[in-house]
C-alpha cells in the first residue's frame, strides 16, 4: 500500500485553475521532491495534501485513509504527516521546549517529562541542545527552521512534508538546514519536498516531479530529470534558458530592427561581440536563405526566428520555423555563400519538416 494516493486533485481561485488534476503515489521511505517556476501550483499541492488547502475534487489518502472524504477524521489522519512551512510558524510567545513539547503532550497525552526527553534528543542531533530555553525571536531563521523539524519530529510522522524550507533563509544560513534534510533522508524518513534548490534536490530524492500548467509536467529519476529532460519546458526551467523571438511576415521586414534585438539580447546575458556578431550573420544568412527558396516571388511569408541561450552551460541556438514550400538548405548540391557560412560556424544543424513547417535548428 503507498503511504500518500493523490487522484485527480483539482484546485482553482476564482478563474484561475492552479491544479488541473494531479495524480501521485508516494511510497514509504521514498523521497520526492517538487520542481518548477513560481506560481506553478508546488505550495497549493503540498498544502492541499494536509487540508491546509481545499482541493475542489479529487481524493487524497493518507496512509490508507482519505483525509478527503466527507466527514473524514481530519485533525486525526494529518496526524501522520509534519508540516515544515517558510516562514517556520514557532509559536513566539513559547519557548523552544514548549513549542515542542505542546502537541505531544495535548494531542497524544505523553507525560510532560518524556517529552522533554524526547525533544532534548532531537535538538541534540539538530546541534541546539543549547537553545532549550531560548526564545524563538532570539534565533537566527537557521535555527528556528531546525527546530520546526524537530517539532515536526516530536509527533513522529510517517511522512514529512517541505514547504521551501529555505526560501526565507539568508543564504549563510541555508547549508544547516539542508543538512538537517540530509540527515532525516538517510535515516529513510518520507519526505516531499518543494525545493528551489536543485542540486539539493538532486542530492536528496529518488524522484523529482516538474509542475508547470497545472499538472505534473514531466517526472522520473533526479539523473532524468537533471541531466536528460525531455520535455520543452522542463529543458527549459533546468537550464534556465532566456530567449530572443522575433517574427517576419514579408519579405521586406525591418532587418536592423531584428538584428538590434539580438544585440541587446547578446549584452544582456554577457555574450562577447564576436559570439553575438555570429548570431547576427548567422541569422540574417538563414532568413534570406529560406524566404528566397519558401517563398519565391512573393511578399507575404510566416517565418519565426529564437535564438536561446542556457546559463547554466552557456549553450546557444538558433531555431528557425519556416512556412511555405518545402526547403531543406543543407542538403542541396551546390552551396549558396550564406548556406557556406551557417555550415562553417555551426557545431550542430538539423532539419524536419513538420506540420507544413521548415524546421531548422543550429547550435553555435
Amino acid at each position: 500500500m503507498n503511504l500518500i494516493e493523490v487522484k485527480g486533485l483539482k484546485k482553482s481561485f476564482g478563474s484561475l485553475e492552479v491544479l488541473k488534476g494531479i495524480d501521485l503515489s508516494v511510497k514509504q521511505g521514498e523521497r520526492v521532491a517538487i520542481i518548477g517556476g513560481s506560481g506553478c501550483g508546488k505550495s497549493v499541492f503540498l498544502r492541499s495534501l494536509s487540508m491546509l488547502e481545499k482541493p475542489d475534487s479529487g481524493q487524497i489518502f493518507i496512509d490508507g485513509q482519505e483525509i478527503t472524504a466527507k466527514g473524514a477524521p481530519v485533525d486525526t489522519i494529518r496526524r501522520a504527516m509534519g508540516v515544515v512551512f517558510q516562514k517556520f510558524h514557532l509559536f513566539s510567545e513559547m519557548n523552544v521546549m514548549d513549542n515542542l513539547c505542546l502537541a505531544p503532550v495535548k494531542l497524544n497525552k505523553m507525560p510532560r517529562k518524556d517529552a522533554e526527553q524526547k525533544a532534548m534528543e532531537l535538538l541534540s542531533q539538530v546541534g541546539l541542545a543549547s537553545r532549550a530555553h531560548s526564545w524563538p525571536t532570539t534565533l537566527s531563521g537557521g535555527q528556528q527552521q531546525r527546530i520546526a523539524i524537530c517539532r515536526c519530529l516530536m509527533m513522529d510522522p510517517k511522512v514529512i512534508l517541505f514547504d521551501e524550507p529555505t526560501s526565507a533563509l539568508d543564504p549563510t544560513m541555508v547549508g544547516e538546514v539542508l543538512a538537517v534534510i540530509r540527515m532525516l533522508a538517510k535515516r529513510g524518513m518520507s519526505m516531499i519536498i518543494v525545493t528551489h534548490e536543485m542540486n539539493f534536490a538532486r542530492e536528496v530524492s529518488d524522484r523529482v516531479l516538474f509542475f508547470a500548467d497545472g499538472v505534473i509536467y514531466e517526472e522520473g529519476t533526479p539523473a532524468e530529470i537533471f541531466d536528460a529532460p525531455q520535455r520543452e519546458k522542463t529543458v527549459a526551467f533546468i537550464r534556465k534558458i532566456k530567449y530572443f523571438t522575433y517574427y517576419i511576415d514579408e519579405r521586406s521586414f525591418d532587418l536592423m530592427q531584428m538584428q538590434g534585438g539580438i544585440q541587446n539580447f547578446g549584452e544582456k546575458y554577457g555574450f562577447d561581440q564576436k559570439h553575438t556578431y555570429r548570431l547576427q550573420i548567422c541569422c540574417e544568412e538563414l532568413v534570406y536563405e529560406m524566404l528566397d527558396h519558401c517563398y519565391p516571388g512573393q511578399e507575404k511569408a510566416d517565418l519565426l526566428l529564437s535564438v536561446s541561450y542556457a546559463e547554466t552551460d552557456g549553450h546557444t541556438e538558433i531555431i528557425l520555423n519556416c512556412g511555405g514550400e518545402a526547403y531543406d538548405p543543407f542538403s542541396q548540391d551546390d552551396d549558396g555563400l550564406g548556406v557556406t557560412i551557417l555550415k562553417k560556424v555551426a557545431k550542430e544543424i538539423h532539419f524536419r519538416r513538420e506540420n507544413d513547417q521548415n524546421v531548422i535548428s543550429i547550435s553555435l
